[in-house]
């Protein structure tokens, strides 16, 4: 498929993109390779091949729940450069 520079600036416009005159060929010459490119793409039979979400199988990873004992205040507090109260102290953010 041949682009012209007229389609480039149908689709620039629609982008709402201001293009240079000098940048008009330089894109119309890099648009008209990558559709080229898909052209080419299109040239391979696929019929046997079966449409998919992504390129590599996918599968959860989650992991399983387990329950497990709370930390502790003492040692969730531990790092903290302040607390009190059994809980972190901070600045006054709102008057």
């Amino acid at each position: 498929m041949k682009i012209s520079q007229k389609d480039v600036e149908h689709v620039a416009r629609l982008a709402r993109l201001t293009i240079a005159a000098e940048e008009l060929e330089t894109l119309t010459g890099q648009m008209d390779a990558i559709l080229g490119y898909v052209d080419k793409l299109n040239e391979l039979d696929t019929e046997a091949i079966e449409p998919m979400a992504h390129a590599v199988p996918m599968a959860n990873a989650f992991r399983a729940d387990e329950v497990k004992p709370a930390m502790g205040i003492e040692r969730a507090l531990q790092n903290a450069p302040v607390s009190g109260d059994e809980c972190f102290t901070v600045p006054k953010v709102i008057e």
